[in-house]
């Protein structure tokens, strides 16, 4: 298994930690990291070479050693001529948001694997879990920052103060990332907005915050009456494998509060605000329409230390079975893993990325089948 240097711009993290690099040893892999893959995580080579990784000079040489490479960001561009047949790309791909990806894997035959659409069979998305909770929590810190006066906002304390209204902030989404956002802005003392249409889920998150979060049926009406009146507007939308809905449209961003701020944490799939385009973390933010939009797509990356860790944490028992049992056995074994299969010999097998891509779906027992 080969780990590369990430290159996307403002990454930091790396896709094993040395404990995960331990971890496969016992199950026989070896481990090929790329020198200073882990100094942006705080992890010097030495730790991995402390745990049996060979700690190798260049990107070239860990994609053309590996059969399996194990990142975190989609492949970019000076990686794409890397891919090839033979090679397991595991990673986030975010293949709705990034079709010119898309295309370099079917193009060069790769089996890629995408972090965000390993899904259970209760709906849940494992891989994706730790950097949604990183990053729910991470839009509460940097809507506060630019909420101040001096960055562009309204100049709102999100707690207020004795006597002094707190602020409002509308969370459009109560999945993992919306109710880390959530929760991070009660605690903050914010007046706080969970919105979802799942009931089911709403409910859930009614009998565990004790009324510190008003949970909210979303439809176009409450939407529109909850967004201008806030200060604070976080979209957590998303839908596995797919492109992100627009759930603030542009005349809605016009009728927001000026100085408001907009958080877009489902930029990676395209954006739910209609406004939004990808940002990174050396130039964050932008302002239209008198609304500070925030829409960088990698939040988790300025936190790398914390987000490596809770990554390998929950993609080691996956990386385990690839690189011990290969493909076909390990999807055999585990259908969350299965969904996880985005591209097979130049084919699309997730049906939701094909569709979100304008593509046809072959089934993936039949593409392996044919491998």
């Amino acid at each position: 298994m080969g780990v590369p240097t990430e290159i996307k711009p403002d990454e930091g993290r790396v896709a094993i930690t040395p404990d995960g690099v331990r971890e496969l040893h016992g199950h026989g892999v070896s481990v090929l990291v790329q020198a200073g893959a882990g100094l942006g995580a705080s992890i010097p080579d030495a730790e991995f070479a402390a745990v049996g990784a060979e700690v190798v000079a260049t990107a070239e040489e860990v994609w053309e050693r590996a059969g399996l490479i194990c990142k975190v960001k989609e492949p970019q561009e000076s990686e794409l001529a890397f891919l090839r047949p033979d090679l397991v790309l595991f990673t986030y791909l975010h293949l709705a948001a990034y079709p010119g990806v898309a295309d370099a894997l079917l193009a060069a035959g790769t089996t890629g694997i995408a972090y965000e659409t390993v899904q259970t069979e209760g709906g849940a998305l494992p891989l994706l879990a730790p950097m949604s909770e990183v990053a729910g929590r991470m839009s509460v810190q940097v809507g506060a920052h630019f909420l101040e006066r001096h960055n562009g906002g309204r100049g709102v304390l999100l707690g207020g103060a004795p006597g002094v209204r707190p602020a409002s902030v509308v969370v459009l989404g109560a999945g993992n990332v919306g109710w880390n956002a959530a929760w991070m802005a009660a605690g903050l003392e914010a007046e706080v907005d969970l919105l979802d249409k799942s009931i089911d889920r709403l409910r859930y998150v009614d009998q565990i915050q004790m009324g510190r979060v008003t949970t909210l049926a979303s439809n176009r009406g409450q939407v529109e009456r909850v967004v201008t009146q806030a200060d604070l507007v976080i979209g957590a939308v998303l839908v596995a494998g797919g492109k992100a809905p627009i759930v603030v449209d542009e005349d809605l961003v016009k009728a927001m509060k000026p100085g408001a701020v907009v958080v877009d944490i489902a930029i990676d799939q395209g954006g739910c605000i209609a406004t939004s385009h990808e940002t990174s973390h050396h130039d964050p933010v932008f302002e239209q329409h008198g609304v500070i939009h925030y829409a960088v797509g990698n939040m988790p990356g300025a936190v790398p230390h914390t987000s490596t860790y809770a990554l390998t944490n929950v993609t080691l028992p996956y990386l385990s079975e690839l690189a011990s049992l290969g493909v076909a056995a390990a999807v055999g074994r585990d259908d969350a893993l299965a969904l996880g299969v985005n591209t097979v010999g130049g084919a699309i097998a997730n049906a939701t990325v094909a569709e979100a891509l304008g593509k046809e779906h072959r089934p993936l027992a039949e593409l392996l089948g044919a491998g």
